[in-house]
């Protein structure tokens, strides 16, 4: 019998938590995943999720890639922060020439990692010529190809525009080699994950490393996968990384009030605040997981069926992700009022939880305004959900 597409994953992304949390801390001091890590989510075959099974990924369907980030988010969310972000980028090579996505990809260590959109590329001949620096770059210390997506100036100096009238788009792909990194990744949350920066310099960019990522008209493979856009798999995997993070502080909050007694209180295990707070944080967290997961299946089935997902099921899980990671933010919030003075230790399980959940819920795919975007769309038939802002 075949296996179905990235079969085993979820159990390797298990298996790799021992080590995992064993190099947390030294993850979390360096502000970079550490070597035997990456070795081991490259060994794995992990970062390879989401790729292409043309040139050699599992080219797996969502749920499985958002296992694979919950169960690692429960020991280290850097590490499922770092993943997540480069296994979506991979995707762009369902966009790319076959030739050049063998050429970026075929390696075993090949990582692919981008910033924010911003910046633009001059049309010359054979390609594109850039001076640009992009920031937010999670995951580009152990990526050996960068990215960037830049609006496009023709030779004569006018914009690009598509059909619509809105901007042309282009990602363009480039060795890090080719690239300066800047250390500036100094934050409260999420610190392991080398967010920093980088710049290039009168970069050379082909014109077949140029991609039209999350434009059905790039777009080479057929798989019921690429019916998804990346802004909409980041939504997903970074729900679950959430879930994830919620798991693990929620867990950590039980074990402790099994034990936990302070002079002149009754025990946690005894005290019925306790009691019902732990039996609220549940119900909501399994909710919020079902909610995401059941989001994401039905958006995958309609995809194996039409080869598309449909704007209905893209508000839907627009929504799903926006209002699970909140969710997932006020269970650890709880949780850690729960754990009182215990939790600020940094020796304890919920200090640096409480940080990473915080930086989550501050980057682009918590933010609020996704709601409006999910109302337009139930209100106006002709309305749609945005395929940018891109991580």
């Amino acid at each position: 019998m075949n296996k179905l597409p990235g079969f085993g994953l979820v159990d390797r992304a298990r298996a790799l938590q021992p080590l995992i949390a064993s190099e947390a801390e030294e993850i979390e001091r360096t502000r970079r995943l550490t070597q035997p890590v990456v070795a081991a989510l490259i060994e794995n075959g992990l970062y390879r999720s989401l790729l292409p099974q043309s040139v050699g990924g599992a080219e797996a369907q969502p749920q499985i890639f958002m296992q694979v980030l919950e169960e690692i988010a429960k020991v280290d969310a850097s590490t499922a922060w770092c993943l997540g972000q480069c296994s979506v980028c991979a995707m762009t090579a369902a966009y790319l020439d076959l030739d050049v996505a063998h050429q970026i990809f075929d390696a075993p260590d090949s990582i692919l990692a981008w910033g924010a959109i911003a910046n633009e590329v001059q049309v010359v001949p054979g390609g594109y010529r850039i001076t640009a620096r992009w920031d937010f770059a999670s995951g580009s210390r152990q990526a050996n190809w960068l990215g960037a997506h830049v609006r496009v100036i023709e030779a004569d100096g006018t914009k690009r525009l598509k059909p619509n009238g809105t901007p042309e788009i282009r990602t363009i792909v480039f060795p890090a080699a080719s690239a300066t990194m800047h250390d500036v990744w100094d934050v409260i949350g999420l610190r392991g994950t080398g967010t920093d920066s980088y710049s290039v310099d009168d970069l050379f960019i082909p014109e077949n490393f140029a991609a039209l990522r999350d434009d059905p008209s790039g777009l080479r493979e057929t798989g019921p996968l690429y019916g998804f856009t990346t802004f909409t798999m980041f939504g997903l995997g970074f729900a679950a990384i959430s879930v994830g993070v919620a798991r693990a502080t929620l867990d950590a909050a039980i074990e402790l009030a099994r034990g936990k007694s302070s002079v002149g209180l009754k025990a946690m295990r005894e005290n019925n605040a306790v009691l019902g707070a732990i039996g609220r944080m549940e119900g909501n967290l399994r909710a919020a997981r079902a909610y995401i997961y059941a989001t994401a299946g039905e958006a995958w089935s309609e995809a194996t069926q039409t080869g598309k997902v449909s704007e209905e099921r893209r508000a839907a899980m627009r929504l799903a992700a926006t209002w699970t990671i909140h969710q997932a933010a006020s269970v650890v919030d709880a949780a850690y009022h729960m754990a009182g003075a215990t939790a600020v230790f940094r020796a304890n399980k919920f200090e640096r939880r409480f940080r990473d959940m915080h930086a989550i819920a501050q980057q682009i795919q918590a933010r609020d305004n996704h709601y409006e975007d999910v109302g337009r769309v139930m209100l106006d038939a002709t309305a749609t959900i945005p395929r940018g802002p891109t991580n």
